[in-house]
């Protein structure tokens, strides 16, 4: 399966794409370990120098950034009331509204870790996420409360409640929580705290937990330091030049680091403002583009392929969204969105919420994830690696191999430790037993350490990456190697579809695994079998088209728009675990049958 790309006009040449690069690079220097200057001094700061400028935008709620560190500042004296103290480790499960940063916030101008839950899990996930991070102290959302309430949870855990008129829990929910932490800082001082409050916290020291998304098994909680949150925010305010004027639309869910790094990181850098919702809606996307005056969106790949699936209107082009950042944008949903609603600065990205390396799209090309002119001048590497045997490529020295140009290699990025530094450190995540399985060691020379992404990508001849699969998505049939990326991709403008997810499943009698995608139809469309044949065929070498389609409900999505594949996996077509709809591909029916 090659490159799905569209040969550009022109290349960029190497050292004005490098430039940009090094203004990057540049603005990721300003910060160190042992500073003490943190996210409590960059939030003050703001409060200061953009004062009157709006922070948050919530509905027809709207706050300066003056207001918002007064907000922040009483929840950081409320909690230090309450005993929170620097090291202290609190748990946070809140959807997306302006509480969500000022308990955060708040919180970090004591020194205390906040662990951020997804808002969308309960039993064994939700557990395990107190159970890696060690929080016994949970700050929850009355719109949560539901999650708690149906989980078995250990003794010894504690809730304060922040209540919301909007989503009204239950009574005998809101009686798990001991007390009303929004009436306990409504009542508090809005001063900024005094910074003895955080005395010995420096910015090397841990902020947030993060966890990784989970589409894959139990997410891991990645550790982000105070540093790793300032230097997002700047490089990300150099990269796209974003203005005091600017204003991002948040709407995917801000306990991932989509949101609450490159959003919230550097909106705060720019001083820019930030517009609130709860939740992703395709049909208030645009009005709300427009109400707000909305200039730069995150994204996830699934989101605007959701966006062009509505059908088209008058006034497409007429908005003022300009800027993107986000990841998972294929070429050809990237090629449809700008003939669609107009040019844009689209840069899209590949990396992790832990990573220690990273690229992102600064020419604007389509498709690509990033560009890497000089090898030299980058801590990543791809290097050769065996989907069948799911093993790395070693030479003669038994040292790794790197890829050659236009070869599929996962990338890897050279930890480095150099004190005081924060670029190229792993930060790892709160299990030591899952940072070390994420190190590779004496990958190119004895001694040396280099962060395992599991992510496997292409560089092709002008340096530009482009995004293949993730190391166990990419599966083999019938002796050929299948990107479930790749197929998505090419699916994903079917008519009527909502989303996609496709991966591998066993087959009795036969070697490797048969492609098998998941679909989710949108309201008032059919799944048409002979139309999703033809697609496919046309699209995808025969022993790359799904052989089993699912048609699945309302999608149980994770927080970045996408279904579980160890679920799917799991139940791969077996009628005893799945009830949905099934279709087996019939080539010579040329359609899709229904698999009894």
């Amino acid at each position: 399966m090659g490159t799905p790309v569209k040969a550009a006009a022109a290349i960029v040449p190497r050292e004005v794409t490098q430039a940009k690069l090094d203004r990057r690079a540049k603005a990721g220097q300003h910060h160190r370990a042992s500073q003490t200057y943190t996210i409590a001094e960059r939030i003050e700061e703001c409060a200061v120098r953009c004062a009157e400028r709006p922070c948050i935008i919530y509905g027809d709620q709207t706050l300066d950034y003056a207001q918002t560190n007064r907000q922040v500042n009483q929840v950081a004296h409320a909690g230090h009331q309450l005993g929170l103290r620097r090291g202290d480790v609190v748990a946070l499960c809140m959807e997306n509204r302006p509480a969500f940063l000022f308990v955060w916030l708040g919180l970090a101008k004591l020194g205390v870790t906040l662990v951020f839950l997804n808002t969308n899990v309960k039993g064994k996930p939700l557990l395990h996420g107190l159970q890696a991070t060690g929080a016994s102290l949970v700050i929850v959302g009355e719109e949560c409360l539901g999650l708690i309430a149906a989980t078995e949870m250990p003794s010894g855990i504690r809730y304060w409640l922040w209540p919301d008129n909007e989503r009204p829990a239950p009574a005998e929910q809101r009686l798990l929580c001991e007390l009303d932490f929004e009436l306990a800082a409504s009542q508090a001082e809005d001063g900024n705290p005094p910074a003895q409050w955080r005395d010995g916290l420096v910015a090397g020291d841990p902020a947030i937990y993060i966890f990784t998304s989970g589409t894959t098994g139990l997410p891991k909680a990645a550790v982000i330091s105070h540093a790793r949150w300032l230097i997002t925010g700047d490089v990300m305010q150099t990269t796209m030049d974003v203005q005091p004027q600017d204003c991002f639309y948040c709407f995917l869910p801000l306990y991932h680091g989509a949101a609450s790094l490159s959003v919230g990181a550097t909106a705060f850098a720019a001083g820019a403002s930030m517009v609130l919702r709860r939740k992703f809606s395709r049909s208030e996307f645009w009005s709300d583009i427009r109400r707000y005056q909305i200039t730069i969106c995150q994204y996830v790949g699934e989101i605007c392929r959701f966006l062009l699936s509505s059908p088209t209107q008058a006034d497409d082009r007429q908005h003022s969204l300009r800027k993107m950042v986000g990841a998972g944008l294929a070429p050809e949903v990237w090629e449809q969105w700008i003939a669609r609603f107009g040019e844009f600065e689209i840069y899209e990205g590949w990396g992790s919420t832990e990573a220690n390396t990273n690229t992102i799209n600064v020419d604007n090309r389509a498709g690509s994830c990033g560009r890497v002119p000089f090898w030299e001048k980058t801590n990543l590497r791809l290097v050769r690696y065996d989907t069948d045997n799911e093993s790395y490529l070693r030479d003669a020295n038994g040292f790794l191999q790197t890829c050659e140009v236009g070869e599929v290699g996962e990338g890897i990025g050279m930890i480095i430790n150099i004190p005081d530094v924060v670029g190229g450190r792993f930060e790892g995540y709160t299990s030591a037993e899952a940072t070390e399985k994420k190190i590779l060691r004496n990958v190119f020379k004895p001694g040396d350490a280099w962060w395992s992404s599991g992510d496997l990508l292409r560089c092709d001849a002008d340096g530009y990456c482009w995004f293949v699969d993730r190391i166990g998505d990419t599966f083999r049939w019938n002796s050929e190697n299948v990107s479930t990326t790749e197929v998505a991709d090419a699916l994903g403008d079917f008519p009527g579809l909502e989303s996609i997810t496709v991966y591998g499943v066993k087959v009795s009698g036969a070697e490797g695994r048969a492609g098998m995608a998941a679909l989710v139809m949108q309201p008032g469309f059919n799944f048409d079998p002979a139309a999703f044949w033809q697609l496919a065929m046309s699209r995808l070498p025969r022993y790359a088209a799904p052989l089993y389609v699912r048609i699945a409900p309302l999608p149980d999505m994770t927080g970045n728009y996408k279904l579980r594949k160890v679920d799917l996996q799991r139940e791969g077509y077996d009628r005893a675990m799945v009830s949905d709809p099934l279709f087996l591909r019939d080539d010579k029916a040329e359609s899709y049958l229904p698999l009894i």
